[in-house]
């Protein structure tokens, strides 16, 4: 058999990788996560439970890997918020698509089953803030910086506190399902934040 006629281990790894994950996203949509087991998932994959077992420790670290896998370029580390110069636009259309995808029904369920994994599980905590919430957040930051050297937000502004006021009441919302996540609803917490935090 001819070099290019040998199967590849690591085309066939990377496959049933992208399988498990998209098996473990669905099958969240489809029955919640309190309902999905490894089991289900190799299932639903098409692969042994070992397979999963071999990459990962648990199920709440399946859904965490299945979410991070939609925000590749945040794990790549080259994620960044926009910048046209106008920081009130520029976090409106990122608040904007921030509360759309809280809003989707694909994104909802695995996100709010990794948040109960977080509650429960301090290792898995520590991965998602190094590997997603961290870099998204210094991202932010960046964009803020920039503003404050543009003298379109404190110079003294505490950038942390910045983004909780941003988005603390965005996830509140989402959390307890209190009200819509609307387009104006993103855009009032802009406002409200740039009335806070302008020089």
């Amino acid at each position: 058999m001819s070099d290019a006629r040998k199967p590849d281990p690591a085309r066939r790894s990377e496959r049933s990788r992208h399988a498990i994950l998209e098996a473990a996203r669905a099958l969240i949509g489809e029955v919640g996560y309190g309902k999905v087991s490894i089991e289900a998932i190799a299932a639903r994959a098409g692969v042994g439970k070992q397979t999963i077992y071999r990459w990962w420790p648990s199920k709440g670290a399946v859904v965490f890997e299945s979410i991070l896998a939609l925000s590749q370029d945040v794990e790549g580390g080259e994620v960044a918020l926009p910048d046209t110069g106008d920081l009130e636009a520029d976090l409106k259309l990122v608040m904007r698509a921030t509360a759309a995808e809280f809003a989707d029904p694909a994104f909802d369920a695995p996100i709010r089953a990794l948040t109960m994994e977080i509650v429960n599980d301090p290792d898995l905590a520590a991965q998602y803030h190094e590997r997603l919430a961290g870099p998204l957040d210094e991202a932010k930051k960046a964009r803020l910086r920039a503003a404050q050297e543009a003298g379109q937000l404190a110079a003294d502004a505490d950038l942390d506190l910045v983004l909780d006021v941003l988005y603390s009441p965005l996830h509140r919302r989402w959390l307890h399902r209190s009200g819509p996540l609307t387009p104006e609803y993103a855009d009032a917490l802009v406002d409200v934040t740039l009335r806070a935090f302008r020089p």
